[in-house]
């Protein structure tokens, strides 16, 4: 079998499309293509939990800065509850939870598959990371800035949209970089905690563990395993950098701020 007819039989293979999982004399071809069949689904479930997090985040960064209880105190919880927890608990946690709810109503069985109830929890682990490192931005905006928007007149809203939100994102951006890929990496998890994978449809690490547990080999697939993850690291870096740049673009050359690699602060959550 040539590598383009395997690719032809298994490049959608974790969606629920082509050929049924090779059994035995596993090549190369076959496990890379398999693992990143897989990765469809890590970067689904990190795209839509960064995507809808940031919103979630935005709004908590400001609740947790407010002058209200009502507001600060809700906002205080929800990021000491899920940054207080492991990302692992929390999936066991909402598992079972919507699939108790789901014997009682009907509405909660879409919850109890991966590609709904783990991005749900995904979404709500990254918003509360997200929102800490947004309101410490918040709070670091400088005093001059706010004062000359209100020379300026601006007030409300639109001192909220042009002042202070564009701030709040610069200053906060390279630390969101890193949660953006803690995110994708922490998105091995689902098909391991509650959310189990059916009819053979799983994420890459559930390929990789197949083939390791298949060949005894794990020295073959986890690395091709990770060499995805470095790849998928790499486009996070170049898309949230072009972002910074955007944001810093109004900032002389030599004061904007600079995105750098670096692997030793990848490994601090």
């Amino acid at each position: 079998m040539s590598c383009w007819q395997t690719i032809g039989d298994y490049a959608f293979r974790s969606l629920g499309y082509g050929e049924r999982l090779p059994r035995t004399d596993f090549d190369l071809c076959q496990q890379v293509v398999l693992i990143g069949s897989g990765m469809i689904w890590n970067v689904y479930f990190g795209l839509v939990a960064l995507c809808t997090g940031f919103f979630l985040a935005t709004a908590l960064a400001l609740g947790k800065a407010s002058t209200s209880v009502w507001l600060r105190k809700p906002a205080e919880w929800f990021i000491l509850l899920f940054r207080g927890s492991p990302l692992f608990i929390q999936f066991f946690f909402a598992y079972f939870c919507f699939l108790s709810l789901k014997g009682s109503y009907a509405f909660f069985d879409p919850f109890t598959s991966a590609w709904l109830g783990a991005a749900i929890v995904l979404f709500l682990n990254t918003a509360a990371y997200s929102g800490e490192i947004f309101y410490g931005a918040l709070l670091s905006i400088p005093k001059g800035d706010t004062e000359a928007a209100d020379a300026y007149g601006f007030t409300g809203w639109s001192k909220f949209r042009r002042i202070t939100w564009p701030t709040m994102l610069r200053l906060a951006w390279p630390a969101y970089t890193n949660e953006a890929i803690f995110l994708f990496h922490a998105t091995t998890l689902v098909f391991f905690s509650g959310f189990p994978a059916r009819s053979q449809q799983g994420d890459a690490l559930y390929y990789a563990s197949y083939f390791a547990d298949k060949t005894f080999n794990p020295f073959v697939p986890y690395p091709i395993l990770a060499c995805y993850f470095i790849l998928v690291t790499l486009c996070i870096i170049g898309v949230m950098g072009a972002i910074n740049r955007r944001l810093n673009r109004h900032l002389p050359t030599t004061q904007r701020a600079r995105m750098k690699l670096r692997p030793g602060a990848m490994l601090a959550r």
